[in-house]
């Protein structure tokens, strides 16, 4: 009797959900050109979305108060490759943490390792910038394997623990020096010798631009693969529930390390070309504080949400960028102190931000997105609706109607 209430409940929820996504279609739309149209949509919007950022260089668009200049001066173009950069290393964070709900505090390892272990196989090795980059990734690839297979060991705040102790671990490494290879506090200088010309000094900051971007683009790429590989769903369920998915027979283990080197190597590729865009690295760069701002990027953009760690990373980023300059303006320092101190320190008006987002918008900048399309679409205020309901709500709903 239990067994046939529970298959009726389930029927009357996937009843109900059925419906609410029949009635958000036009009546004039059939299912297929439904589909037809949302895959064309996205697919034109990314694409649309990319060629505009790539004619940026050549434009002349001033946004005061957000950019620092005209969208084709150096400092713009760097400030927007930067926030590329971070947008990738939020993607990669975003696979760890969004889809297989791995809380670390080491990512900034391999983000790290990227950058550092760029600059010293080319200088120590005299290779050329791809060959490097190739040694680097296959560099990243095993270390990810081994300290993922001994940091998947536990789960919850252990990993998290375990994570953070091998990248507190890398990061007293570069600043002890050894062998004078990392340069110690002051960070490594790019070998400039061992890098193509065009991507080398202020006047090719437009290069630099357009490689960030097209490292963005590859990174979006490959985590969207990911997450939607077999590999992706299993990390998904087992994010939901580690013990039906191996009562299912499946060995949550290995998708779990999966997970965690392809996010790892996608960090150590976008710190390879922070190293290009800052010519240099320094310690900051794989502390623990690095880990955090990513976690605040996902958390801001909203937690599940591929575009959603993209804007969180640019949201974050030019803020922190932009907020520094604000903080040392004299307009603030006319201010009564009451207002002054808080706006004199960019991190605390990031902590403000990130506390209302948390509180007053849970989905993060994914959700608000939503939301503003709901206004205008009843499919899209649908999908909210469903969003925000349990399916327990749903048959308690369904059986409150006579």
């Amino acid at each position: 009797m239990t067994a046939m209430n529970t298959q009726k409940a389930d029927e009357k929820v996937q009843g109900k959900v059925a419906a609410m996504r029949t009635a958000a279609r036009s009546p004039q739309d059939g299912p297929g050109s439904q589909g037809t149209r949302s895959r064309l949509l996205a697919l034109i919007v990314p694409v649309g979305l990319v060629v505009l950022l790539a004619c940026l260089p050549l434009l002349n668009i001033s946004i005061p108060g957000v950019l620092p200049g005209a969208t084709y001066t150096p400092g713009t173009l760097h400030m927007l490759a930067l926030a590329m950069v971070m947008a990738g290393v939020a993607l990669s964070y975003h696979l760890l943490f969004g889809v297989a709900g791995l809380l670390s505090f080491g990512h900034a390892l391999y983000f790290g390792l990227g950058a550092y272990g760029l600059g010293i196989v080319m200088e120590k090795l005299e290779l050329g910038l791809v060959p490097a980059a190739l040694v680097v990734i296959v560099a990243g690839l095993v270390m990810s394997t081994i300290l993922g297979a001994v940091s998947l060991q536990v789960t919850g705040i252990p990993f998290a623990m375990v994570t953070l102790a091998f990248a507190q671990a890398g990061f007293v490494l570069v600043r002890k020096n050894p062998g004078s290879l990392t340069g110690g506090e002051e960070g490594m200088r790019l070998p400039t010798d061992y890098v193509p010309d065009w991507l080398v000094g202020v006047a090719d900051t437009r290069n630099l631009y357009w490689v960030a971007l097209a490292a963005l683009v590859l990174a979006f790429v490959i985590v969207t693969w990911v997450q939607r590989s077999r590999a992706g769903h299993v990390a998904e369920a087992v994010r939901e529930n580690e013990l039906r998915v191996q009562v299912l027979g499946m060995r949550p283990f290995l998708v779990k390390l999966a997970i965690f080197v392809s996010a790892s190597v996608i960090a150590a590729g976008m710190g390879m070309v922070h190293l290009l865009l800052n010519s240099g690295a320094v310690p900051h760069t794989m502390s623990a504080e690095f880990t955090i701002s990513l976690l605040l990027m996902v958390v801001l953009g909203g937690v599940g949400s591929r575009w959603g760690a993209v804007a969180g990373a640019f949201v974050y980023v030019i803020l922190s960028q932009r907020l520094a300059v604000l903080a040392q303006s004299s307009a603030i320092d006319d201010l009564p102190a009451v207002l002054a101190i808080p706006l004199s320190e960019p991190m605390f008006i990031l902590g403000t931000i990130f506390i209302l987002v948390v509180m007053f918008l849970p989905g993060g900048l994914a959700a608000l997105g939503l939301r503003v399309r709901a206004l205008f679409s009843r499919r899209a205020r649908a999908e909210l609706d469903e969003g925000t309901r349990t399916p327990g709500e749903l048959v308690q709903e369904d059986g409150q109607q006579p």
